[in-house]
């Protein structure tokens, strides 16, 4: 890393200036994102900008420059009487030059039903978490990676699951309550609170921002069926963009309807969004799929009949077993999942022939990251 941030020429015109490296690597630095980005200009705790930059002009530019002997750049600027200190590895690392000439790679891996032969790979032990950051931060990988991970030998007693999850955030409230009681109950407000089967699907979609992850703990499961479901919806979103570009472009485009009229909490939800986003590299960001939630569509009628077309295609593609992993959930474990990535689904089950018992909870995909970041020491 020392060559790489040793400057080999360094030269300027009106707007910017540029750095050759002794790799070969060329940086451009506009003038006002140097002024901006000044270290001095950062609270020394809060960490955060203090700098306002409409208290310097357009124009803002250096009187002079020089590379220190301990890797820095001195800039003294044209406004304020001004003196800036950059670190030369700080600047090499967010260069924005190389960083927008680099390929995007995606930190996810896609999964499908071969993954049930491998299950190792997104299994960890309680005791693991909860003993060290090293155990917290493989967990936390496994989540974030493949958006998918099978916690084994928690303790089953009620709201136990609260001290491995407040080991990464605080838990994401709602209508629901924290955790909510998964069983089967009369009079129920959703169906999952009851003994069948449910579709694969994501959670909250009606909302404006989903819950990221969620974690379902079993508590007892003795009951006959109930086999849980997983199906990576990245994955298959992957295969129609590779495969079926009409319907991926559809479905990335079209604004869905979804709609909760819960009837215990005297509210309506309403949100419109495509079924498939993606992000600002164009990487999957979420998806939202919800049979039972999905509201009459509104789309404008020339496209109705391509969207049900795609929509049922998606449909089938999250429901086949060439995606689909099935497992039984047992006392002790935690099926934790991005729940804006990895739908869940169960089939129906005989609440008469055992009692079967999950708490569940949320926390935001944000806090997850967070967490993750600060364990691995991320630099930015």
């Amino acid at each position: 890393m020392v060559s790489l941030v040793s400057v080999k020429n360094i030269t300027r015109n009106n707007k910017s200036l540029k750095i050759e490296w002794k790799d070969g690597k060329k940086s451009i630095f506009h003038y006002m994102w140097l002024r901006d980005n000044c270290p001095s200009g950062i609270h020394p705790t809060a960490r955060q900008r203090i700098f306002n930059f409409l208290s310097v002009s357009e124009n803002i530019h250096p009187i002079s420059f020089t590379i220190k002997k301990d890797k820095k750049l001195e800039i003294v600027w044209s406004e304020q009487n001004h003196k800036s200190i950059y670190d030369l590895f700080w600047l090499r690392k967010n260069c924005y030059t190389i960083k927008n000439t680099k390929k995007y790679k995606s930190p996810y891996v896609f999964w499908n039903k071969n993954l049930i032969k491998d299950l190792k790979k997104v299994t960890i032990n309680y005791d693991e978490i909860i003993s060290s950051d090293k155990g917290l931060t493989k967990w936390l990988e496994q989540l974030h990676i493949y958006g998918f991970s099978l916690v084994k030998k928690a303790p089953t007693k009620k709201n136990s699951a609260f001290k491995i999850l407040n080991k990464i955030s605080h838990i994401r409230e709602t209508f629901f309550g924290t955790p909510f009681e998964v069983v089967n109950i009369p009079n129920p407000n959703n169906t999952a609170y009851t003994a069948s089967g449910l579709r694969n699907h994501t959670d909250l979609p009606y909302y404006e921002y989903s819950p990221g992850y969620q974690f379902l703990h079993c508590l007892i499961n003795k009951a006959k069926g109930g086999l849980s479901s997983a199906v990576d919806g990245f994955c298959v979103a992957n295969y129609l963009k590779k495969n079926e570009p009409e319907v991926f472009k559809i479905l990335t485009s079209i604004y869905v309807k979804f709609k909760d009229n819960d009837y215990t909490q005297n509210t309506i939800r309403i949100f419109h969004s495509p079924l498939i986003t993606l992000d600002k590299d164009k990487d999957y960001n979420d998806i939202r799929f919800s049979i039972a939630t999905m509201a009459a569509m509104d789309c404008n009628p020339k496209v109705m009949e391509k969207f049900y077309s795609a929509y049922r295609r998606f449909a089938f593609l999250l429901h086949n077993k060439r995606f689909t992993i099935n497992f039984r959930l047992e006392a002790g474990d935690i099926f934790s999942f991005n729940n804006r990535r990895i739908l869940h689904g169960r089939t129906e089950f005989n609440p008469n022939s055992g009692h079967r018992h999950l708490q569940g909870y949320y926390i935001d995909r944000d806090d997850i990251l967070a967490r993750l970041n600060f364990l691995k020491k991320v630099k930015v």
